[in-house]
């Protein structure tokens, strides 16, 4: 991948660590670009991808024990400024000569460190007193020769050393954590300072070579996508345009399981930003139809992607079959893969049929593209500044993640359309009032949710009533892998259930869910 962004990127060598994709996403941040390769890979094949820099991570290992990651000290030797993080300090003393010892007395957490050289490449500007993350029980006892040890802590009295000559660094705390006050400055020290990387790696940047990489895959052929009008797909697509125009179709399936306004905001305000090709396939009833009387969450799950593969291949079908007046048929099918996607399902590279596995839910074998994943470098937060950059709209853009199922999952029971028309009014409510307290790029997303088979007992115009209960699911998170419940104001939350209850007549109860995941998931089916 680094042929496609970056001709020379810098290399984060994953030791086992949970924080590798953490120091690739750090560096990014520093306008670098970066990637993660496995501590296996070989000196020959990481000096290959002609890195500028090469990062080594940390690992739950111990350098010494039997199967630990090894450091090939040819990596040392072949001229590439080196930085080590915790195992990856570790591993560069023993592998220059230095020497790692068992302490008999680990450091976790925030722990005080002593700079002894403020003037150095890494501490340069930093304060001789700092706070930083520790994760260790082992610690470099002997520095190698021609090392100048920059820190020490009360657990490490080689806590950092550093080689200007041999532009080798490193340092036995996490500096890519938050917990480290100083982290991002020292990573910053490091690629600036150390190893000479201009930070110029923008949101332009990332676009002009993005589009030149579909350009060169793509050539003359034409191009089909499955417009979600999620921010991945969309900003898939608006890249792919940009890169080959018209030679791109998008395919919208209106499954009628969206929140309010999506379908619109989609066929309007999207076409009119990025003057894509786009084919509508209104497909609400055959939706509900395939719905009606299921109420198992795995059920509906299936049935909608059974739905939606039928449809895509109808419609897919359709534009294929039309006769292209440059005479190129169909030969290309785009995904919205992201980086964190690549890495965890082992980082291959290349094109290939689309499997069940992808986006689209899995197409039939009889039709076969060749995938285009022009984001699958890329993080979330890259791919919203991509999007901003190539002007898709910004209610686009900032969308909160949302299940591709829709709101099928989140209704709790069956799935009619006066359901719908409910959690509809519901959700619109409360995403207008989070929208208004400035709370949007506060909560990861806010899931609504319809306990339909449930009734509750309310007073409403002096008289009772048996209403549905509205949940309300605002939640906190980075990658969707853990998350926290978002603290709204009591004000706004007091909004949302009033302007709810009064304004969506069949609802007479909002409840809040205050559960972490884990235990809880982030959707309640």
């Amino acid at each position: 991948m680094s042929d496609t962004l970056s001709a020379h990127p810098v290399l984060v060598v994953d030791n086992g660590a949970q924080y590798a994709q953490l120091i690739a996403r750090r560096v990014r941040e520093a306008r670098v670009y970066s990637e993660v390769v496995p501590h296996t890979m070989p000196v020959a094949e990481l000096l290959a991808k002609a890195p500028a820099a090469i990062i080594l991570s940390g690992g739950p290992a111990s350098v010494y024990a039997a199967g630990a990651p090894a450091l090939d000290p040819a990596l040392l030797a072949a001229g590439v400024p080196v930085f080590g993080m915790c195992y990856g300090f570790q591993a560069m003393a023993q592998a220059l000569g230095g020497a790692v010892a068992a302490t008999g007395s680990g450091e976790y957490g925030h722990t005080p460190a002593q700079i002894v050289d403020t003037g150095s490449t890494l501490f340069t500007g930093q304060p001789d007193q700092q706070s930083v993350w520790m994760s260790h029980g082992d610690a470099v006892s002997v520095a190698p020769a021609g090392m100048r040890v920059t820190a020490s802590t009360a657990g490490a009295p080689i806590a950092a050393f550093e080689d200007d000559q041999r532009r080798l660094y490193g340092v036995q705390w996490h500096p890519e954590v938050l917990h480290t006050a100083y982290g991002q400055r020292v990573l910053e020290n490091f690629l600036w300072r150390g190893a000479g990387i201009p930070g110029d790696w923008t949101a332009a940047h990332v676009v002009e070579s993005l589009v030149e990489s579909v350009r060169t895959q793509v050539g003359d052929g034409r191009v089909l996508c499955a417009l979600s009008g999620g921010v991945d797909s969309s900003v898939a697509a608006a890249l792919v345009q940009r890169a080959v125009g018209d030679q791109l179709t998008c395919v919208f399936v209106d499954h009628g399981l969206l929140r309010e306004g999506e379908s619109e905001q989609v066929q309007q305000e999207f076409v009119e930003a990025t003057g894509v090709r786009l084919v509508v396939v209104d497909a609400r009833e055959r939706f509900l139809d395939a719905l009606a009387g299921i109420t198992d969450p795995e059920a509906k799950r299936k049935a909608i992607g059974e739905q939606f593969i039928r449809v895509f291949e109808q419609a897919a079908r359709g534009v294929v079959g039309s006769a292209p007046a440059d005479g190129h048929p169909i030969e290309f099918l785009v995904q919205g893969t992201l980086y964190p996607d690549v890495v965890e399902s082992g980082g291959g590279e290349g094109a290939a049929n689309i499997k069940s596995h992808h986006n689209v839910g899995g197409l039939p074998a009889d039709l076969q593209f060749t995938l285009v994943e022009p984001l699958r470098s890329l993080f979330k937060d890259e791919v919203r500044a991509v999007g901003l950059e190539l002007g898709v709209p910004e209610a686009i853009v900032w969308r909160q993640p949302f299940p591709g199922p829709g709101l099928g999952v989140r209704i709790i029971g069956e799935v009619t359309a006066d359901r719908l028309a409910i959690l509809r009014r519901a959700d619109s409510i409360a995403r207008h009032e989070l929208t208004a307290a400035g709370l949007d790029r506060q909560i990861w997303q806010c899931p609504v949710v319809l306990l339909a088979d449930v009734r509750s007992v309310g007073v409403q115009g002096d008289g009772r009533t048996y209403g549905h209960p509205i949940v309300l699911r605002p939640v906190t998170s980075e990658d969707a892998m853990t998350a926290d419940w978002t603290r709204v104001p009591f004000d706004v939350l007091a909004r949302i259930s009033t302007r709810i209850t009064n304004e969506v007549r069949e609802v007479n109860r909002v409840v809040l869910d205050l559960t972490s995941k884990p235990p809880g998931t982030i959707e309640w089916e």
